[in-house]
């Protein structure tokens, strides 16, 4: 079983965490920009973490053969904090770099009306910057908060199929499937969505445009959840192509997208090219 985990912030996690992904058959992974949970106050603090995430995080998965994309934007936790806006202005410096694969995680935490802005125009950036977006649904009163989140993304010019649309549950994917964005699912231990949900998910709404991912950041969990749900489909009748279709095929379509998915290195099987289904690399920074 080949993993690409299209959600997992790395950057909380540790050496063993990458050597237990690779044994475990995880070969490609997007890091998005997130809230790393101890507030930022300037915007400096941005430019070290970005910088991190196309430079020192590629080279650290490398060491275990996974290879490294990054999605890069201005959080929707940290848009409410006015020392935090002129990230918004240092953002196209980072878009236009190789291993940036889509503008995220943008969209709702509060859905404040700073919110509203910020995501309005980091929208705008990924079709600036030929870009798909990944969209962060927010923890509380998350259907209402994805329903402005639609209306939000169909009003901004974004094609929807260059949208994904993450955390969804069971209230919110229905909502997501109709509108052609792609539907996200994050797999944690305790909370958001388990590998037995994600099943009957599966079964009820099908494999296109299904995105299923681990997060793993610093709270409680796993980055072998992916697997795990594998697993979970296996044993619920789908095939092993049903699987590799929704671990590693739909999150190379989604991000394929960008021009910029760069596969060589993750391990390619027996008579498989090493940029199986990714888009040929486009030039940048």
């Amino acid at each position: 079983m080949r993993v690409f985990d299209p959600h997992i912030h790395m950057t909380s996690r540790t050496t063993d965490d990458y050597a237990r992904m690779a044994a475990a058959g995880v070969r490609a992974v997007v890091e998005p920009a997130f809230w790393l949970g101890q507030p930022r106050t300037n915007p400096g603090s941005f430019t070290d973490y970005f910088d991190s995430l196309i430079g020192w995080e590629p080279y650290r998965a490398a060491q275990f053969g996974v290879v490294h994309h990054a999605t890069i934007a201005l959080n929707p936790k940290e848009a409410n904090d006015p020392r935090c806006r002129p990230v918004l202005d240092l953002l196209p410096r980072y878009l236009d770099k190789d291993r940036v694969v889509a503008v995220g995680e943008i969209g709702y935490d509060s859905m404040t009306p700073e919110e509203d802005d910020a995501f309005e125009r980091q929208l705008a950036l990924a079709v600036e910057h030929d870009l798909p977006a990944l969209v962060h649904t927010p923890h509380r009163d998350k259907a209402r908060g994805t329903r402005r989140t639609l209306e939000v993304v169909a009003g901004s010019g974004i094609a929807p199929e260059r949208v994904a649309v993450d955390h969804l549950n069971e209230v919110t994917v229905g909502m997501v499937h109709d509108s052609g964005c792609w539907m996200g699912f994050s797999i944690y231990p305790e909370t958001k969505m388990s590998p037995p949900r994600m099943v009957e998910i599966l079964r009820q709404y099908g494999l296109d445009r299904m995105l299923v991912n681990s997060a793993a950041d610093w709270g409680v969990s796993d980055p072998l959840l992916t697997l795990e749900t594998g697993k979970a489909m296996l044993a619920a009748g789908f095939t092993d192509d049903d699987v590799d279709r929704v671990l590693w095929r739909n999150p190379v379509e989604f991000y394929g997208q960008s021009g910029r998915l760069d596969l060589t290195g993750a391990g390619a099987g027996a008579g498989e090219p090493a940029f199986a289904g990714s888009s040929i690399k486009r030039g940048g920074d």
